[in-house]
Order: structure tokens, then C-alpha cells, then sequence
């Protein structure tokens, strides 16, 4: 590894030991793209390093709110800016329990160069909260948006910081968020954030976009790689936005998805009916332990898909963060799998990434697949801009434009510096890495 690179993340290792998600973060991206700071030695004196890898601003706040029975409860919320050289902040809120520190750098960071790579002008940032919406009334979740929003409206602007939903905040969230965003500030600011609804400011194609782009994705690494997609056995895990909509493209593409889980279990169907999926998740809200009784075909089981052995060539990871460790990767393997494609942020370990690449497996990361749900933000902000609406054929063309731009830049970054065909990795860090240090650099001490 370069001798910079090295010191850089000794240090990180040093000063963020209690940050893992983001300390792993930091490693997968710099020791993939050390060759950039071979080639360019001149980088170290001016700092590139530690200027890429130090957010520019952390926002962490009290977020009190009262459920039903009129007990308060606070949860913290926050908002990491981490580099805005490309454009304005732009990145998801999350709301989950697991929600930290920690984890909003790391996703913050992933966010920097998975803008990048979509060759829109959005720099990249990551919000959130450990309150839990599962299990809250409509009032309740309301309650703490609007308690949210009171700080977090200090913080962004159209042409400043642009949020957006992610894991645990949906339309639903985002329209009280932003109803109360306009109660503050007086005035409509449309761009202020994305995800919004159809009727006030949305875009056509923004729920299906992240898995959408994922088999857009896919659909261009096959086609460089001469990989058959018809019948292509495919194991979707998750069944949020990005796990229905990644199974329902990768059926319309020919491939045959046989499984796809929640938090609780997994199913198993070789006729695997996603309506009923959908109808689960969308309209009910509840556990896919409902799916056998709905669809009158198919197997449940509580735990991990990933421990089961179920034979599969395409595996779609689409539900959180390092579910996929290297006894799992191995069981992948051996399954028969010849292709991962992350639908969600940091699926995979960084031990079972490497066992991937070391076994010839094709492994796009997140940041090159999944970047089609802020890709299609970033159009949702140019329509406010504008003050129109594209029609859903007009933005999925986009989209399938950018998804392929996105692999090509890889594939261009791969060849630049003379890598494996499957080394998906490093080709979008490279890309990705460049295009800011490059924009860093332009505006001198930055």
C-alpha cells in the first residue's frame, strides 16, 4: 500500500476507533485507490487525503417528541456535511435505532463519490435519527418529524444541503418533514428536499429509482462481461423500496428471483409472486411471514437468506449494512453465485468484498450501483428548479443514461490503471475519488 495512504488511515484508525462502520468505510475506498497516489506524489504535500477524509461539518441535536399516551420521549438526530465541492449537500435521513455517529460518516462519505460517479453537481452528506418508526401511529411519527425539522431547517436550503428519504423515512416522513419545513420558513423552496410527493414538487420514477438503476446497472456489467441474464437464479435481499423495485426490473429483465427477506426471515418461491411482496410491505406494512398464506406458494423462514444454501447465480443485497460477512460470502460462493450487485450502502464486509474478487465473482459496490435513487433526486431538483415535471418514460431514460455513464466511467478508470475485469471496486473509488480531488484542487486550499 502507499506509504501515504498508510499513515492516513493509521491515523484515522487512531482518532476514530469507535467509529467502525466509518473506519471500514475509509479503508474500502483508500486502499482501493492508493495507485492514484502513486501516480500523483505531489498529492501528500498538499493534504488531499486528509482533506477528503475529514467531514466539513457535524450536526448532532435533541430531537424531543410525545407519543399518544403524551409521554415524551428524545432521540438524537443529526446531520454530517462532509464535502460540497461539487455542489450543494445531498444525501438521505435515515431512522433507525442503529443510526449513530459512526454510521452517519460512514454513509456520508460513501455519499461524497457515489454523487460523483452520477456526473450531477450534488456534493454528498447523510442524516438521521435513532428513533425507530416501526410500530408508531401516523400522529406519532408527525410528531417527531416536525420536532426533527425544527433544528435540522437551520441547516439546509436548495442551494446548500438537499435531503432526502432513505432507510425508515418514505413519502410518508418526507411530507411531514417538509410540511413543516414550509411552516418555518414561510415559503414553498420546493428543492429544499426530494422524495417529495407527486402532488407537491415530487418526480415520477423516484421510488423505483434505486432499484431501477441497480438492474441497470447489473444489465451493463453483464453486457461488458458476456454474462447471460435469462433464468439467472437471484436472491433479493430485503423488501423495502430498493429490494421490491431491484425484483421487479430483474423479472422484467428475464432473470428468476427465488428469494427476498425483511428483518425477521426470508422467503423462498420459484414463483415468487412480487405483488403479493408488495402488498405486504406497501399497503400493510407487515412481516413476510404473511406471504405463504397470500401467495399459497413458497417457504418462510426466520433469519438470514444468507445462511441458507439456496442455489442461486445473481445475488441483489438491498436491505443494510453488513449483512454479508465472509462465512456468508463463502456460502454465496459455493451456491453458484457468479455476480453481487449492492442495492444497499455497505452490504458487504470488506473481508468478504476481497473473498469475492479473489474467487473471480462480478461485484459491483454501492456506490456505482445503487446511485440511481440520489441520481433521480438530483432530477427531481432540477424539475423544482425549472418548474415543471417530467413524464416517468422521460426520467427513466435519464436514469438508464446515467447508470450507463456510471459504468463506463468504471470500466474507463479500470483500464486506466490496468485492472481485473470484475475489480468493479476500485474502478468506481478511481472514478469517483478523482473527479472530487480533481474539483478540490481546482479551488486551491479547499
Amino acid at each position: 500500500m502507499n506509504s501515504y495512504v498508510s499513515r492516513v488511515l493509521d491515523e484515522m484508525r487512531s482518532k476514530d476507533a469507535s467509529q467502525p462502520e466509518f473506519l471500514q468505510a475509509v479503508e474500502e475506498v483508500l486502499s482501493s485507490v492508493d495507485m492514484i497516489f502513486e501516480k500523483h506524489p505531489e498529492y501528500e504535500k498538499m493534504a488531499v487525503l486528509e482533506r477528503l477524509v475529514e467531514p466539513e461539518r457535524m450536526i448532532q441535536f435533541k430531537v424531543p417528541w410525545s407519543d399518544d399516551n403524551g409521554t415524551i420521549h428524545v432521540n438524537r438526530g443529526y446531520r454530517v456535511q462532509f464535502n460540497n465541492c461539487l455542489g450543494p449537500y445531498k444525501g438521505g435521513l435515515r431512522f433507525h435505532p442503529s443510526v449513530n455517529l459512526g454510521v452517519m460518516k460512514f454513509l456520508a462519505f460513501e455519499q461524497i463519490f457515489k454523487n460523483a460517479l452520477t456526473t450531477l453537481p450534488i456534493g454528498g452528506a447523510k442524516g438521521g435519527s435513532d428513533f425507530d418508526p416501526k410500530d408508531k401511529s401516523d400522529a406519532e411519527i408527525m410528531r417527531f418529524c416536525q420536532s426533527f425539522m425544527v433544528e435540522l431547517y437551520r441547516h439546509i436550503g436548495a442551494d446548500v444541503d438537499v435531503p432526502a428519504g432513505d432507510m425508515g423515512v418514505g413519502a410518508r416522513e418526507i411530507g411531514y418533514l417538509y410540511g413543516y419545513y414550509r411552516r418555518i420558513r414561510g415559503n414553498s423552496e420546493r428543492g429544499v428536499i426530494t422524495g417529495k410527493g407527486i402532488g407537491y414538487g415530487g418526480s415520477l420514477g423516484r421510488k423505483e429509482a434505486t432499484g431501477f438503476g441497480l438492474i441497470y446497472f447489473v444489465m451493463e456489467m453483464c453486457k461488458a462481461n458476456n454474462i447471460a441474464v435469462t433464468n439467472k437464479r437471484t436472491i433479493v435481499s430485503g423488501s423495502g423500496n430498493v429490494a421490491i423495485y431491484a425484483a421487479s426490473k430483474a423479472m422484467e429483465m428475464g432473470m428468476k428471483v427465488v428469494a427476498m427477506s425483511d428483518s425477521k426471515g426470508y422467503i423462498i418461491d420459484e414463483n415468487l409472486d412480487i405483488n403479493v411482496v408488495k402488498r405486504i410491505k406497501e399497503v400493510e406494512r407487515t412481516s413476510l411471514s404473511k406471504y405463504v398464506e397470500y401467495a399459497g406458494h413458497g417457504e418462510y423462514h426466520e433469519g438470514s437468506v444468507y445462511d441458507a444454501d439456496i442455489a442461486c447465480e445473481f445475488v441483489l443485497p438491498c436491505a443494510t449494512q453488513n449483512e454479508i460477512n465472509l462465512e456468508r460470502a463463502k456460502r454465496i460462493v459455493k451456491n453458484g453465485c457468479v455476480l453481487v450487485a449492492e442495492g444497499a450502502n455497505m452490504p458487504n464486509n470488506n473481508e468478504a468484498i476481497k473473498y469475492y474478487l479473489e474467487n473471480n465473482i462480478y461485484f459491483a459496490p454501492g456506490k456505482a450501483a445503487n446511485a440511481g435513487g440520489v441520481a433521480t433526486s438530483a432530477l427531481e431538483m432540477s424539475q423544482n428548479s425549472m418548474r415543471l415535471s417530467w413524464s416517468f418514460e422521460e426520467v427513466d431514460e435519464k436514469l438508464q443514461g446515467i447508470m450507463t455513464a456510471i459504468h463506463k466511467q468504471c470500466k474507463d478508470a479500470m483500464k486506466e490503471y490496468d485492472l481485473a475485469d470484475n475489480n468493479y471496486v476500485a474502478g468506481a473509488n478511481i472514478a469517483g475519488v478523482s473527479k472530487v480531488i480533481d474539483a478540490m484542487i481546482a479551488m486551491g486550499d479547499y
